[in-house]
């Protein structure tokens, strides 16, 4: 054999190639579907990782004087922007002694509004507590909210407290949300549920 046919021989040569650049076209498309896939293209915000806990104080709905209230302290975990969390309650009931009426969450006197934001600003760190009671609810005492009076104004004292009536929360279920900064995201830290739930 001549050497100088040996080197121009290369027919073996396109097929070796040909199949090592398939292969490693192959990996990288795999590497980069399994990425998006799996979730590490994108950076999501998770839940942070919390501990509370619930001291509930049964009154005896006697007067409004009296409601029940509830203590949640941070007790360890992730410290959390204020902004960030939120109450969701269920089952809170006014008692007077004639009957129930459901009771909405109403942080700061303003209906609907549930943010722990309101109750302590800044930072939610370990050791820190507030406390929902009365104050924090409105009940509607006689109809619904902003009935529209005879002379066609409206009458928007159907969600505040009658003087007879105290917050009852023991049938009530609170949990505390997290709500992500681009508010994409939202998880339940914990939740608390009354005795009578």
């Amino acid at each position: 054999m001549k050497i100088r046919q040996l080197l121009a021989d290369d027919g073996a040569v396109s097929p070796v190639i040909g199949v090592i650049l398939m292969v490693a076209i192959t990996v990288i498309l795999a590497a980069v579907i399994g990425t998006f896939v799996l979730g590490l293209g994108e950076q999501t915000e998770s839940a942070p990782q919390a501990s509370f806990s619930f001291d509930f104080t049964d009154n005896d709905q006697t007067s409004s004087d009296s409601p029940d209230s509830l203590s949640i302290t941070h007790d360890a975990g992730t410290a959390i922007s204020s902004e960030r969390l939120t109450f969701a309650v269920s089952g809170a009931t006014a008692v007077d002694a004639a009957s129930s009426t459901p009771a909405s969450i109403a942080v700061g006197g303003t209906l609907g509004d549930s943010s722990w934001d309101i109750l302590s600003s800044g930072t939610v760190n370990a050791g820190q507590t507030v406390t929902l009671d009365g104050d924090d609810f409105m009940y509607n005492t006689d109809g619904p909210t902003d009935d529209t009076l005879a002379d066609g104004t409206t009458d928007d004292t159907a969600d505040t407290p009658a003087d007879n009536e105290a917050l009852d929360l023991s049938g009530a279920t609170v949990r505390i949300v997290w709500t992500s900064e681009s508010g994409e995201n939202s998880a339940t830290i914990q939740t608390w549920t009354g005795p009578e739930a």
